[in-house]
């Protein structure tokens, strides 16, 4: 977690109001500049230390910007609320909150976990959404990191997932595009800043493939090289994974832009280049969504 300095903070993020400082109160100006640099990250294992992308993601910020993972492994947008850890979000007071739900929702986590892709998981984004606004605080929602289980042609197709692997060697269908799509909805009918995750994590393995996804040692390690865990990430897989959000960020929400480390704009791990433009997508193999490149999307009012 990153020291907190006023004068760095005042340099990249734009505190959230400007009472403290008309006022000359230099306390009531510093804790403004606070909550305004401090990034929540909410969600599930994917997100969590030791298995999600957060604590990498966190390296990619300016000096002076704090951001606290409080992802939690095996939480559904169900049961991160029942269990009190949404409170703990609303009480540090944040600035932003980075929300990530779906992998945990889906049929058979059981009843503490499980939504409806359609009704109670839109409800409860929704909800988030409504809260983080009612504290002053700016939600951002992303989509569900893919998991990478190629099909018999090499690739993912979000429309046609192919079923997962539980550590016991259990199969079950994935319906993770399901929640992938509600999650949209809820950004798009809330007018919330989207990072679409799942889309770009999509494209960064259909470029790599299989045998290249492997080898770049994306996956978590497992005791069992026959069982790799395919949903969370090493090392390598998070820093990677954190420089799509960034890219994401750099693109579709410029506010939040302000608290990402200006001398570190990480190259992307598809093109190799610190930004893509249109006609790079074009011009490559890559599966994009509807066949169109998803960067490429209209602007999004955003309600804040």
């Amino acid at each position: 977690m990153k020291t907190l300095r006023l004068s760095q903070a005042l340099a990249f993020c734009v505190a959230l109001g400007s009472g403290g400082f008309l006022s000359g109160n230099p306390v009531a100006a510093e804790e403004q500049a606070q909550v305004a640099n401090r990034i929540v990250l909410v969600g599930d294992s994917t997100v969590a230390s030791r298995s999600g992308w957060g604590d990498a993601f966190a390296k990619l910020l300016a000096p002076g910007v704090e951001c606290l993972n409080l992802g939690r492994g095996g939480r559904s947008s169900k049961s991160y609320r029942a269990e009190g850890h949404w409170k703990k979000v609303l009480a540090v007071k944040p600035g932003w909150v980075l929300i990530q739900f779906g992998h945990n929702d889906q049929p058979g986590k059981g009843p503490e976990r499980e939504t409806d892709a359609m009704t109670t998981f839109r409800e409860n984004l929704a909800r988030y959404v409504a809260e983080t606004r009612a504290i002053g605080a700016k939600p951002v929602l992303v989509t569900s990191l893919t998991r990478r289980n190629f099909n018999a042609q090499e690739k993912i197709d979000p429309a046609h997932l192919e079923s997962s692997t539980d550590n016991q060697g259990n199969r079950s269908p994935d319906y993770l595009n399901d929640y992938v799509e509600a999650t949209r909805a809820v950004a798009l009918e809330q007018k919330v800043p989207l990072i679409d995750l799942n889309a770009r994590s999509i494209e960064l393995m259909n470029h790599l493939g299989p045998e290249r996804a492997a080898a770049a040692a994306f996956d978590r390690k497992t005791k069992s090289s026959q069982q790799p865990d395919k949903t969370h990430l090493s090392a390598h897989g998070a820093a990677e994974t954190a420089k799509l959000i960034v890219d994401e960020i750099r693109n579709g929400v410029p506010e939040l832009a302000r608290c990402l480390s200006l001398g570190n704009r990480p190259r992307n791990a598809v093109t190799g280049q610190t930004k893509i433009s249109d006609s790079t997508l074009e011009n490559t193999d890559l599966q994009h969504t509807n066949g169109k490149p998803f960067l490429s999307k209209p602007p999004v009012s955003v309600d804040w």
